[in-house]
């Protein structure tokens, strides 16, 4: 009995799936071809893709792309065409991925898509990025694209994600420059050790050598003089109070008494920062560091994991041995003015124009000003600066000079219009005149020889 209530249950699912097939199978005459061309090449190209089959899939995707338009598989085409590239992964591969994220991103930029292939771009840069003494052309370009998926994609899912790499990122290339600046500090350049030190500080504050980097800087400057005393102090007072736990704090403190500067009070927020990250910091082991000399890969072990990490673009300090004119913090010494000139012969006749103009422009401004400064001298040097009265006077002494010459140019080219021409005279004595030739038929002919080949008279 229940061997025949199976058997009766079983033939029952056979004839309901034979129905239900014969109605889809004939029911609509296409329905065996739902399935439309577009998304078909699109299924056969993720699965080629899937199966590393690159070459295939990249011939799907394109096909699907020049033939159809207008399909709605389109913007997820052109994505996977850069992920398949993006996942070959050589240099050539990743060149390729990259035209192929920015392509997508101009023209879907509204798209969710959008931030992961500005992220893809950021790790391609990211991954190629080098050792902090090696060439830093990779970290800055990965630095620039993670700051654009900061920056245009701020809630995108992989933002907490980039904002490490850009930490991480930001640790090589301050790397870099305080190894540069501690090479001028052993070689005794103590300006451009300087300069070195001061770009990292005032760029990458979250670096993890950033305490000793600021103490380096005021060593700098303590060795040019007391020129640079105040530069030493605003390093030492930065020292102490935003990185309270540096094992720099209390020489900076002696050092800042001794030049009789007020020592800061340590900042809380950057107390608990500098808590934070040396209570997570991992040192590498010996293994990574014997093997980490012969990788090219860049060290980020150090890394900072908390803080906001620099978003503007470096701007290198200027050293601290150039004029503050030729580093353009003084500015121009008066407004300049430009006009068309109305008179084509003012520089003919009035060679003085020009100073004079300048002239013009220079009394209308208040003395003491600028002008009063000798170019190329430095704001803080110990130099006799020159006095506006001075400056004035020589100013007017020069006026007076070029105007001078300027007269007697104009006086030699009067004395020139003014002076006769006097006729050419010649080097070739002069000939006495011939008498006009007779007239030749009037003279008598002479008797010439007789020819002997000339045939005989009759």
């Amino acid at each position: 009995m229940v061997s025949k209530a199976i058997r009766y249950a079983v033939a029952l699912a056979a004839a309901a799936i034979l129905l239900s097939s014969c109605a889809h199978k004939y029911a609509n005459p296409i329905a065996k071809q739902t399935d439309q061309p577009d998304k078909v090449l699109f299924d056969k190209a993720i699965d080629d893709l899937a199966h590393n089959r690159f070459l295939e899939s990249r011939m799907l995707l394109t096909t699907l792309i020049n033939t159809y338009p207008d399909s709605e598989f389109l913007a997820k085409a052109k994505l996977a065409l850069a992920d398949g590239w993006y996942q070959e992964g050589d240099a050539h591969a990743m060149a390729q991925a990259e035209a192929e994220y920015k392509d997508f991103i101009l023209f879907y930029p509204a798209m969710e898509e959008a931030a992961e292939a500005q992220t893809k771009v950021c790790d391609i840069h990211y991954g190629e990025m080098e050792k902090s003494d090696r060439d830093p052309q990779e970290a800055r370009r990965a630095e620039e694209e993670c700051r654009v998926v900061l920056t245009s994609y701020p809630n995108s899912k992989a933002a907490p994600e980039v904002e490490q790499k850009l930490r991480n990122i930001q640790e090589d290339l301050a790397d870099t420059e305080y190894n540069v600046g501690l090479f001028y500090q052993k070689k005794g350049d103590w300006f451009a050790a300087a300069n070195r030190h001061q770009t990292l500080v005032d760029n990458y504050p979250l670096y993890s050598q950033a305490d000793d980097a600021l103490w380096r800087a005021a060593a700098d400057y303590q060795h040019l003089g007391d020129r640079w005393e105040k530069n030493e102090v605003q390093n030492l007072t930065k020292l102490v109070r935003d990185y309270p736990l540096s094992t720099h704090v209390d020489d900076a403190k002696a050092r800042l008494e001794d030049l009789k500067a007020p020592v800061p009070a340590p900042d809380q927020v950057a107390y608990d920062r500098m808590k934070f990250e040396l209570a997570n910091r991992k040192a590498p082991g010996l293994i990574s560091q014997f093997f980490g000399e012969f990788s090219g890969r860049a060290d980020v072990a150090l890394a900072a994991h908390s803080g906001a990490p620099q978003m503007q673009p470096v701007h290198p300090s200027v050293p601290a041995n150039v004029p503050a004119r030729a580093a353009g913090m003084l500015g121009t010494s008066g407004d300049i003015t430009a006009s068309v000139a109305t008179d084509a012969s003012a520089l003919d006749t009035k060679p003085d124009a020009r100073s004079a103009a300048g002239a013009g422009a220079g009394a209308g401004t208040a003395e003491g000003t600028a002008t009063g400064v000798t170019a190329g001298a430095d704001a803080g040097s110990a130099q006799t600066p020159v006095t506006a009265q001075s400056a004035s006077a020589v100013q007017k002494d020069a006026i007076q000079k070029t105007s001078e010459k300027a007269s007697k140019a104009q006086a030699k080219r009067a004395a020139k219009v003014s002076k006769p021409k006097e006729p050419k005279k010649s080097s070739k004595p002069a000939q006495p005149k011939r008498a006009p030739a007779a007239n030749p038929d009037a003279l008598p002919k002479p008797d010439l020889p007789a020819d002997s080949n000339a045939p005989p008279k009759q």
